[in-house]
Protein backbone atom coordinates (compact mmCIF):
# COMPACT_ATOMS: atom_id res chain seq x y z
CA UNK A 1 0.00 0.00 0.00
CA UNK A 2 1.42 3.23 -0.94
CA UNK A 3 1.78 6.51 1.07
CA UNK A 4 -0.98 8.64 0.65
CA UNK A 5 0.56 11.41 2.98
CA UNK A 6 1.08 14.77 1.58
CA UNK A 7 2.78 18.32 2.63
CA UNK A 8 1.22 21.32 0.64
CA UNK A 9 3.59 24.48 1.61
CA UNK A 10 4.37 22.99 5.34
CA UNK A 11 0.77 21.88 5.81
CA UNK A 12 0.96 18.09 6.33
CA UNK A 13 -2.18 15.77 5.84
CA UNK A 14 -2.63 12.22 5.95
CA UNK A 15 -4.06 12.34 2.69
CA UNK A 16 -5.01 14.26 -0.50
CA UNK A 17 -8.35 14.82 0.44
CA UNK A 18 -9.64 18.00 2.06
CA UNK A 19 -12.93 19.07 2.27
CA UNK A 20 -13.39 22.47 0.53
CA UNK A 21 -14.60 25.74 2.48
CA UNK A 22 -18.12 24.87 2.03
CA UNK A 23 -21.25 23.65 3.85
CA UNK A 24 -19.70 20.78 4.36
CA UNK A 25 -17.22 22.42 6.78
CA UNK A 26 -20.03 24.83 8.35
CA UNK A 27 -19.15 23.20 11.94
CA UNK A 28 -16.68 21.22 14.39
CA UNK A 29 -19.27 18.43 14.39
CA UNK A 30 -19.32 17.96 10.34
CA UNK A 31 -15.83 18.34 10.49
CA UNK A 32 -15.41 15.75 12.86
CA UNK A 33 -17.36 13.21 11.42
CA UNK A 34 -15.39 13.85 8.35
CA UNK A 35 -12.24 13.19 9.92
CA UNK A 36 -13.49 10.22 11.08
CA UNK A 37 -14.86 9.14 7.63
CA UNK A 38 -10.93 9.21 6.56
CA UNK A 39 -10.85 13.21 5.28
CA UNK A 40 -7.23 14.32 5.33
CA UNK A 41 -8.22 17.67 5.65
CA UNK A 42 -10.68 20.06 5.89
CA UNK A 43 -10.79 24.08 4.83
CA UNK A 44 -13.42 25.70 7.31
CA UNK A 45 -16.30 27.08 5.96
CA UNK A 46 -15.02 31.08 5.47
CA UNK A 47 -15.11 33.22 8.19
CA UNK A 48 -15.03 36.72 8.27
CA UNK A 49 -18.47 39.10 8.61
CA UNK A 50 -20.83 40.68 8.15
CA UNK A 51 -22.55 36.93 8.31
CA UNK A 52 -25.82 37.10 6.39
CA UNK A 53 -27.50 35.00 4.40
CA UNK A 54 -30.88 34.28 2.40
CA UNK A 55 -33.52 31.85 1.98
CA UNK A 56 -33.34 30.09 -0.67
CA UNK A 57 -29.40 29.24 -1.97
CA UNK A 58 -28.75 26.23 -3.56
CA UNK A 59 -30.25 24.66 -7.33
CA UNK A 60 -28.76 22.21 -9.09
CA UNK A 61 -28.36 21.41 -12.84
CA UNK A 62 -29.43 18.14 -14.03
CA UNK A 63 -28.49 16.71 -17.80
CA UNK A 64 -29.89 13.59 -19.61
CA UNK A 65 -31.12 11.47 -16.18
CA UNK A 66 -27.59 13.00 -14.13
CA UNK A 67 -28.82 14.71 -10.61
CA UNK A 68 -26.50 17.50 -9.82
CA UNK A 69 -24.33 17.55 -12.95
CA UNK A 70 -23.66 21.08 -11.97
CA UNK A 71 -24.89 22.89 -8.76
CA UNK A 72 -25.25 26.30 -7.63
CA UNK A 73 -25.70 28.68 -5.03
CA UNK A 74 -26.13 32.15 -3.59
CA UNK A 75 -24.69 31.48 -0.12
CA UNK A 76 -22.31 33.61 1.67
CA UNK A 77 -19.75 32.63 4.20
CA UNK A 78 -20.65 31.21 7.62
CA UNK A 79 -23.72 32.50 9.23
CA UNK A 80 -22.35 31.41 12.77
CA UNK A 81 -20.49 34.22 14.93
CA UNK A 82 -16.92 34.06 15.15
CA UNK A 83 -16.05 33.09 18.24
CA UNK A 84 -18.26 29.86 18.00
CA UNK A 85 -16.25 28.61 15.18
CA UNK A 86 -12.82 29.61 16.83
CA UNK A 87 -13.93 27.18 19.61
CA UNK A 88 -14.97 24.85 17.40
CA UNK A 89 -12.05 25.04 15.17
CA UNK A 90 -9.86 24.82 18.66
CA UNK A 91 -11.66 21.67 19.67
CA UNK A 92 -11.58 19.65 16.65
CA UNK A 93 -7.86 20.41 16.45
CA UNK A 94 -7.25 19.16 19.89
CA UNK A 95 -9.06 16.07 18.75
CA UNK A 96 -7.21 15.53 15.28
CA UNK A 97 -4.15 16.86 16.06
CA UNK A 98 -2.81 15.18 12.55
CA UNK A 99 -5.10 16.48 10.78
CA UNK A 100 -4.94 19.25 8.45
CA UNK A 101 -7.56 22.61 9.54
CA UNK A 102 -7.38 26.04 7.43
CA UNK A 103 -9.25 28.47 7.89
CA UNK A 104 -10.54 30.51 4.81
CA UNK A 105 -10.91 33.78 5.54
CA UNK A 106 -12.67 36.90 4.13
CA UNK A 107 -12.92 40.20 4.78
CA UNK A 108 -12.76 43.75 3.97
CA UNK A 109 -9.47 44.63 2.01
CA UNK A 110 -8.13 46.88 4.63
CA UNK A 111 -4.63 45.82 6.06
CA UNK A 112 -5.89 45.91 10.50
CA UNK A 113 -9.33 43.41 9.54
CA UNK A 114 -6.61 41.46 7.94
CA UNK A 115 -4.22 41.44 10.73
CA UNK A 116 -6.89 40.96 13.76
CA UNK A 117 -8.42 38.00 12.11
CA UNK A 118 -5.53 36.09 10.95
CA UNK A 119 -3.76 36.67 14.37
CA UNK A 120 -7.44 35.24 16.18
CA UNK A 121 -7.75 32.28 14.11
CA UNK A 122 -4.33 31.39 14.64
CA UNK A 123 -4.45 31.50 17.73
CA UNK A 124 -6.77 28.64 18.38
CA UNK A 125 -4.36 26.28 16.20
CA UNK A 126 -5.13 26.41 12.36
CA UNK A 127 -2.94 24.58 10.47
CA UNK A 128 -3.01 27.04 7.35
CA UNK A 129 -5.20 29.63 5.77
CA UNK A 130 -6.87 30.01 2.71
CA UNK A 131 -8.18 33.82 1.71
CA UNK A 132 -11.36 33.74 -0.12
CA UNK A 133 -10.60 36.08 -3.10
CA UNK A 134 -12.68 33.61 -5.31
CA UNK A 135 -16.55 33.48 -4.34
CA UNK A 136 -18.70 35.59 -7.09
CA UNK A 137 -21.41 36.33 -5.33
CA UNK A 138 -22.79 38.32 -2.32
CA UNK A 139 -19.35 39.36 -0.80
CA UNK A 140 -18.20 40.61 -3.83
CA UNK A 141 -20.44 43.49 -4.53
CA UNK A 142 -18.72 44.30 -1.18
CA UNK A 143 -15.67 44.93 -2.15
CA UNK A 144 -14.52 41.25 -1.15
CA UNK A 145 -14.43 37.62 -2.75
CA UNK A 146 -14.37 37.55 -6.46
CA UNK A 147 -14.06 41.77 -6.28
CA UNK A 148 -10.71 41.55 -4.81
CA UNK A 149 -9.84 38.06 -6.75
CA UNK A 150 -10.36 40.36 -10.24
CA UNK A 151 -7.42 43.31 -9.20
CA UNK A 152 -3.97 41.33 -9.17
CA UNK A 153 -2.87 44.21 -7.09
CA UNK A 154 -5.34 43.88 -4.61
CA UNK A 155 -4.47 40.39 -4.27
CA UNK A 156 -0.77 41.06 -3.67
CA UNK A 157 -1.48 43.70 -1.21
CA UNK A 158 -4.02 41.86 0.94
CA UNK A 159 -1.78 38.84 0.72
CA UNK A 160 1.09 40.79 2.05
CA UNK A 161 -1.15 41.80 4.64
CA UNK A 162 -1.76 38.84 5.51
CA UNK A 163 2.12 37.38 5.54
CA UNK A 164 2.99 40.64 7.57
CA UNK A 165 1.49 38.71 10.60
CA UNK A 166 0.58 34.94 9.83
CA UNK A 167 2.86 32.17 11.38
CA UNK A 168 1.31 29.42 9.59
CA UNK A 169 0.99 28.77 5.81
CA UNK A 170 -0.65 30.79 3.64
CA UNK A 171 -2.93 29.48 0.57
CA UNK A 172 -4.52 32.11 -1.66
CA UNK A 173 -8.08 30.75 -3.45
CA UNK A 174 -8.14 31.88 -7.44
CA UNK A 175 -11.44 33.30 -8.72
CA UNK A 176 -11.95 31.46 -12.00
CA UNK A 177 -14.00 34.96 -13.26
CA UNK A 178 -10.70 36.04 -15.29
CA UNK A 179 -9.45 36.17 -18.34
CA UNK A 180 -5.96 34.85 -17.66
CA UNK A 181 -5.56 33.10 -13.77
CA UNK A 182 -1.86 33.02 -14.09
CA UNK A 183 -1.91 36.86 -13.81
CA UNK A 184 -3.78 36.62 -10.31
CA UNK A 185 -1.70 33.51 -9.43
CA UNK A 186 1.55 35.72 -10.12
CA UNK A 187 0.76 38.32 -7.47
CA UNK A 188 -0.45 36.34 -5.01
CA UNK A 189 3.33 35.08 -5.53
CA UNK A 190 4.57 38.41 -5.32
CA UNK A 191 2.44 38.78 -2.43
CA UNK A 192 4.12 36.23 -0.96
CA UNK A 193 1.95 33.55 -1.34
CA UNK A 194 2.93 29.74 0.05
CA UNK A 195 0.53 27.76 -2.61
CA UNK A 196 -2.22 28.52 -4.10
CA UNK A 197 -5.68 26.92 -4.60
CA UNK A 198 -7.88 27.13 -7.77
CA UNK A 199 -10.83 27.25 -8.79
CA UNK A 200 -13.52 28.88 -6.76
CA UNK A 201 -16.96 29.23 -8.52
CA UNK A 202 -18.04 30.57 -11.56
CA UNK A 203 -20.59 33.36 -12.18
CA UNK A 204 -23.74 31.17 -13.19
CA UNK A 205 -27.35 31.41 -13.09
CA UNK A 206 -28.75 27.69 -12.59
CA UNK A 207 -31.87 27.95 -14.28
CA UNK A 208 -35.52 29.43 -14.92
CA UNK A 209 -38.82 27.74 -13.80
CA UNK A 210 -40.34 27.90 -17.48
CA UNK A 211 -44.01 27.91 -15.47
CA UNK A 212 -43.41 30.30 -12.68
CA UNK A 213 -40.72 32.53 -14.62
CA UNK A 214 -38.60 32.70 -11.29
CA UNK A 215 -35.08 32.16 -11.46
CA UNK A 216 -33.66 29.17 -9.94
CA UNK A 217 -32.45 29.78 -7.09
CA UNK A 218 -34.96 32.77 -6.28
CA UNK A 219 -35.40 34.73 -3.20
CA UNK A 220 -38.92 36.16 -2.79
CA UNK A 221 -39.23 36.02 -6.35
CA UNK A 222 -35.68 37.30 -7.29
CA UNK A 223 -32.78 35.76 -8.27
CA UNK A 224 -29.04 36.76 -8.65
CA UNK A 225 -25.70 35.39 -10.27
CA UNK A 226 -23.93 32.73 -8.26
CA UNK A 227 -21.60 30.16 -8.01
CA UNK A 228 -21.29 27.21 -10.55
CA UNK A 229 -19.37 24.29 -9.30
CA UNK A 230 -19.71 20.33 -9.53
CA UNK A 231 -18.66 17.94 -12.28
CA UNK A 232 -19.65 20.57 -14.80
CA UNK A 233 -16.61 22.49 -14.08
CA UNK A 234 -13.66 19.85 -13.62
CA UNK A 235 -12.50 20.70 -17.65
CA UNK A 236 -12.52 24.44 -16.23
CA UNK A 237 -10.34 23.71 -13.12
CA UNK A 238 -8.35 21.28 -14.59
CA UNK A 239 -6.98 23.75 -17.28
CA UNK A 240 -6.44 26.43 -14.65
CA UNK A 241 -4.66 24.00 -12.44
CA UNK A 242 -2.41 23.32 -15.57
CA UNK A 243 -1.65 26.87 -16.63
CA UNK A 244 -0.81 27.96 -13.48
CA UNK A 245 1.11 24.32 -12.69
CA UNK A 246 3.13 25.59 -15.97
CA UNK A 247 3.65 28.82 -15.31
CA UNK A 248 7.23 29.84 -14.20
CA UNK A 249 6.20 32.83 -12.28
CA UNK A 250 3.82 30.97 -9.93
CA UNK A 251 6.12 27.88 -9.03
CA UNK A 252 4.27 27.24 -5.59
CA UNK A 253 2.19 24.34 -4.74
CA UNK A 254 -1.26 24.14 -6.03
CA UNK A 255 -4.79 23.03 -3.91
CA UNK A 256 -6.83 21.50 -6.85
CA UNK A 257 -10.93 22.14 -6.49
CA UNK A 258 -13.35 21.86 -8.97
CA UNK A 259 -15.48 19.13 -9.98
CA UNK A 260 -13.74 16.58 -7.87
CA UNK A 261 -15.89 13.40 -7.44
CA UNK A 262 -13.80 10.20 -7.95
CA UNK A 263 -10.33 9.13 -7.53
CA UNK A 264 -9.83 9.40 -11.36
CA UNK A 265 -10.48 13.08 -10.33
CA UNK A 266 -7.64 13.04 -7.62
CA UNK A 267 -5.16 11.66 -9.98
CA UNK A 268 -5.70 13.70 -12.69
CA UNK A 269 -5.39 16.78 -10.91
CA UNK A 270 -2.31 15.49 -9.19
CA UNK A 271 -0.95 14.55 -12.46
CA UNK A 272 -1.74 18.28 -13.44
CA UNK A 273 0.44 19.61 -10.96
CA UNK A 274 -1.92 19.76 -8.27
CA UNK A 275 -0.37 18.43 -4.44
CA UNK A 276 -3.28 17.69 -2.85
CA UNK A 277 -7.32 18.53 -3.72
CA UNK A 278 -10.76 19.77 -2.35
CA UNK A 279 -13.81 18.46 -2.48
CA UNK A 280 -17.42 20.18 -2.01
CA UNK A 281 -20.07 19.35 -4.55
CA UNK A 282 -19.49 15.44 -4.26
CA UNK A 283 -19.89 15.43 -0.57
CA UNK A 284 -23.49 17.84 -0.55
CA UNK A 285 -24.22 15.01 -3.19
CA UNK A 286 -23.49 11.69 -1.70
CA UNK A 287 -21.98 12.41 1.60
CA UNK A 288 -18.71 12.36 3.14
CA UNK A 289 -18.60 8.20 2.98
CA UNK A 290 -17.29 8.47 -0.81
CA UNK A 291 -14.00 9.40 0.79
CA UNK A 292 -13.62 5.55 1.81
CA UNK A 293 -13.85 4.91 -2.39
CA UNK A 294 -11.64 7.45 -3.36
CA UNK A 295 -9.08 6.20 -0.67
CA UNK A 296 -9.33 2.78 -1.77
CA UNK A 297 -9.19 3.31 -6.00
CA UNK A 298 -5.94 5.82 -5.01
CA UNK A 299 -4.49 3.46 -2.97
CA UNK A 300 -5.06 0.58 -5.68
CA UNK A 301 -4.06 2.91 -8.46
CA UNK A 302 -0.67 3.20 -7.44
CA UNK A 303 -0.32 -0.14 -6.80
CA UNK A 304 -0.65 -0.66 -10.12
CA UNK A 305 1.61 1.71 -11.15
CA UNK A 306 4.15 0.79 -8.65
CA UNK A 307 4.24 3.77 -6.90
CA UNK A 308 5.57 4.13 -3.48
CA UNK A 309 3.51 7.29 -2.85
CA UNK A 310 1.02 9.60 -3.80
CA UNK A 311 3.55 12.97 -4.34
CA UNK A 312 5.05 10.91 -7.05
CA UNK A 313 2.12 11.50 -9.35
CA UNK A 314 2.44 15.43 -9.13
CA UNK A 315 2.86 17.35 -12.23
CA UNK A 316 3.87 14.03 -14.27
CA UNK A 317 1.71 15.29 -16.72
CA UNK A 318 3.04 18.96 -16.93
CA UNK A 319 5.04 19.06 -19.75
CA UNK A 320 2.60 16.84 -21.71
CA UNK A 321 0.12 19.93 -21.67
CA UNK A 322 1.47 22.79 -24.28
CA UNK A 323 0.44 25.58 -26.79
CA UNK A 324 -1.58 25.24 -29.72
CA UNK A 325 1.14 26.65 -31.83
CA UNK A 326 3.63 23.83 -30.59
CA UNK A 327 1.20 20.47 -31.76
CA UNK A 328 2.38 18.08 -34.19
CA UNK A 329 0.18 19.46 -37.38
CA UNK A 330 1.53 16.21 -39.46
CA UNK A 331 0.37 13.54 -36.73
CA UNK A 332 -3.18 11.73 -37.51
CA UNK A 333 -4.83 9.20 -36.36
CA UNK A 334 -8.20 7.75 -38.03
CA UNK A 335 -11.43 6.07 -37.24
CA UNK A 336 -11.94 2.82 -37.38
CA UNK A 337 -15.30 0.31 -36.99
CA UNK A 338 -14.81 -3.09 -35.38
CA UNK A 339 -17.95 -5.04 -36.40
CA UNK A 340 -17.81 -7.45 -33.73
CA UNK A 341 -18.70 -4.46 -30.89
CA UNK A 342 -20.86 -2.17 -33.59
CA UNK A 343 -24.31 -2.28 -32.56
CA UNK A 344 -25.61 -0.46 -36.13
CA UNK A 345 -27.34 2.06 -34.09
CA UNK A 346 -25.94 4.89 -36.95
CA UNK A 347 -24.82 7.53 -34.56
CA UNK A 348 -21.48 7.34 -35.88
CA UNK A 349 -22.69 7.89 -39.03
CA UNK A 350 -25.17 10.65 -38.11
CA UNK A 351 -22.88 12.70 -36.31
CA UNK A 352 -20.05 12.45 -39.09
CA UNK A 353 -22.60 13.23 -42.04
CA UNK A 354 -24.12 16.33 -40.31
CA UNK A 355 -21.52 17.07 -37.93
CA UNK A 356 -18.23 16.87 -39.73
CA UNK A 357 -16.49 15.14 -42.64
CA UNK A 358 -18.85 12.83 -44.04
CA UNK A 359 -16.39 9.81 -44.31
CA UNK A 360 -18.79 6.77 -42.93
CA UNK A 361 -20.07 4.66 -45.51
CA UNK A 362 -23.41 2.28 -45.02
CA UNK A 363 -22.41 -0.62 -47.18
CA UNK A 364 -23.52 -4.12 -47.16
CA UNK A 365 -20.45 -7.35 -46.47
CA UNK A 366 -20.21 -10.16 -48.45
CA UNK A 367 -22.47 -12.02 -45.66
CA UNK A 368 -25.53 -9.30 -46.45
CA UNK A 369 -24.95 -7.59 -43.05
CA UNK A 370 -25.34 -3.74 -43.24
CA UNK A 371 -21.86 -2.34 -41.72
CA UNK A 372 -20.64 0.71 -41.40
CA UNK A 373 -16.95 1.98 -42.74
CA UNK A 374 -15.00 4.40 -42.62
CA UNK A 375 -12.92 6.13 -45.45
CA UNK A 376 -9.44 6.79 -43.93
CA UNK A 377 -8.36 9.01 -46.63
CA UNK A 378 -11.17 11.51 -45.58
CA UNK A 379 -11.36 11.10 -42.20
CA UNK A 380 -9.32 13.65 -40.32
CA UNK A 381 -9.45 12.04 -36.95
CA UNK A 382 -11.99 14.59 -35.18
CA UNK A 383 -13.24 11.70 -32.67
CA UNK A 384 -16.67 12.73 -33.04
CA UNK A 385 -17.87 9.44 -33.83
CA UNK A 386 -16.31 7.93 -31.09
CA UNK A 387 -17.72 10.58 -28.57
CA UNK A 388 -21.43 9.77 -29.69
CA UNK A 389 -20.73 6.10 -29.96
CA UNK A 390 -22.84 4.19 -27.44
CA UNK A 391 -21.18 0.59 -27.75
CA UNK A 392 -17.46 0.09 -26.10
CA UNK A 393 -14.84 -1.14 -28.22
CA UNK A 394 -16.73 -0.21 -31.36
CA UNK A 395 -14.41 2.51 -32.64
CA UNK A 396 -10.96 2.69 -32.07
CA UNK A 397 -8.93 6.13 -33.12
CA UNK A 398 -5.88 4.82 -34.51
CA UNK A 399 -2.35 6.82 -35.49
CA UNK A 400 -1.31 6.34 -38.93
CA UNK A 401 1.60 7.42 -40.90
CA UNK A 402 0.94 10.25 -43.03
CA UNK A 403 4.81 10.29 -44.28
CA UNK A 404 5.46 13.58 -43.40
CA UNK A 405 8.12 14.85 -40.91
CA UNK A 406 6.81 15.95 -37.28
CA UNK A 407 5.75 20.31 -37.93
CA UNK A 408 4.32 22.26 -35.41
CA UNK A 409 2.58 25.75 -36.51
CA UNK A 410 5.57 27.67 -34.87
CA UNK A 411 8.33 25.80 -36.75
CA UNK A 412 6.00 26.40 -39.82
CA UNK A 413 6.05 29.60 -39.23
CA UNK A 414 9.23 30.51 -38.98
CA UNK A 415 10.55 28.38 -42.23
CA UNK A 416 8.09 30.44 -43.58
CA UNK A 417 9.28 33.58 -42.02
CA UNK A 418 13.07 32.77 -42.90
CA UNK A 419 12.21 32.61 -46.41
CA UNK A 420 10.62 36.71 -46.11
CA UNK A 421 13.52 37.46 -43.80
CA UNK A 422 10.88 37.43 -40.44
CA UNK A 423 13.55 34.87 -39.00
CA UNK A 424 17.34 34.27 -39.51
CA UNK A 425 18.11 30.78 -40.40
CA UNK A 426 19.85 29.96 -36.88
CA UNK A 427 16.37 30.89 -34.91
CA UNK A 428 14.30 28.19 -37.57
CA UNK A 429 16.88 25.81 -36.66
Amino acid sequence: MADLSINLAGIKSPNPFWLASAPPTNTGYQVQRAFEAGWGGAVWKTLGDPIINTSSRFAAVNFNGQRVAGFNNIELITDRPLEVNLKEIYETKKRFPNHAIIASLMVEPTQHKWHEIVKRVEDVGVDGLELNFGCPHGMAERGMGAASGQQPDLVQAQTTWVKEVATTPVIVKLTPNITDITVVARHAVKGGADAISMINTINSLAGVDIHSWNTIPNVGGQGAHGGYCGPAVKPIALSMVAECARDRGVGIPISGIGGISTWQDVVEFMLMGATGIQVCTAVMHHGFRIVEEMIDGLNNYLDDKGLASVTELIGKSVSRYSNWGDLDLNYKVVARINENNCINCNKCHIACEDASHQCIDMLTNTDGKAILQVREEDCVGCNLCSIVCPADGAIDMVPVDTGAASLTWNQRQKVIGSLNGTYSEVEVV
